[in-house]
């Protein structure tokens, strides 16, 4: 069973380097990333978190956000392939129901996206595509002398969806955008039941602290939807943010589930050669 989780870490880590390695190269040729778009957020929402490690109780309460995505055109495909880089992080304070407990967690979490995108009209686009992501932070609860946190280690691989709509109204342009990542395949850290962290790291503890995770297991959603619209030469972005994250590996259950409101900017570049004066449009 170990032999058979350490295979598929290793071929998870391959995809993800390959996926590295493709943006890179996307990044460095002279041919690719045409059009390019720059976008930067910030939110404010509130958060229900849960460990079982840690607390028997539901905590909610407030979290802030940010998040950074820069999408590039690639060549591959005949420019219908767009490569999405995802950066975001979040912090959060909570409280229990009766007010006597305090839960902190953070969050920074990296996707690498390739979204193919299919026919459709110059108003409605639909591009799917893989996701590679990465996960780390951790949770703390204050109340807790003994085990008072829990370490979040997490790599995933995802299926992608995004839909946008073009559409001119009161003499403004907007581009309304909906996005949807779906973890299949992943392996996550966790303590087993009942054992401290004292014990895996300086007693040296053997066990199942890699685990394997799904949908089964951990079922979980990333959603976004944004607005894009521009105001004196500004392109602003207004939207929502959802993480919907799960767990219950080693008979201990997590979740945290957040909701945020974003406002922030964009920012498109576009690379134009001579040659290329009637290159593809770009439906960001």
């Amino acid at each position: 069973m170990r032999r058979r989780i350490i295979h598929c870490i290793l071929f998870e880590i391959g995809l993800l380097m390959q996926a590295v390695t493709l943006y890179a190269q996307t990044e460095q040729s002279d041919n690719s990333n045409r059009y390019s778009s720059h976008g930067l957020t910030f939110g404010f929402g509130i958060t229900n978190v849960f460990d079982s490690y840690l607390s028997p109780l539901e905590y909610s309460g407030q979290e802030l956000r940010i998040q950074k995505e820069t999408i590039r055109q690639a060549t591959l495909s005949s420019g219908n392939i767009f490569v999405q880089n995802l950066l975001t992080a979040h912090v959060s304070h909570s409280e229990n129901t009766s007010g006597n407990g305090n839960m902190y967690e953070g969050l920074i979490s990296w996707n690498l996206n390739y979204l193919y995108k299919l026919h459709g009209s110059n108003r409605l686009q639909f591009l799917i595509g893989p996701s590679f992501g990465l996960n780390g932070g951790a949770i703390y609860n204050k109340r807790n002398s003994n085990n008072p946190a829990q370490a979040k280690v997490s790599a995933d691989i995802a299926a992608s969806a995004m839909a946008l709509y073009k559409f001119h109204l009161l003499k403004k342009d907007f581009v309304l955008r909906y996005q949807l990542s779906l973890p299949l395949l992943g392996a996550m850290f966790s303590p087993e039941y009942g054992e401290s962290y004292y014990e895996i790291f300086e007693l040296k503890h053997s066990g199942k602290h890699v685990c394997l995770t799904n949908p089964v297991n951990a079922p979980s959603l990333r959603q976004q939807l944004t607005l894009d619209f521009t105001i004196k030469n500004n392109q602003i972005r207004i939207g929502y943010s959802g993480d919907i994250l799960q767990s219950n590996v080693n008979q201990i259950k997590s979740h945290v589930w957040s909701h945020a409101i974003m406002i922030g900017f964009v920012k498109n570049f576009q690379l134009v050669k001579p040659s290329d004066s009637d290159f593809r449009n770009m439906p960001f």
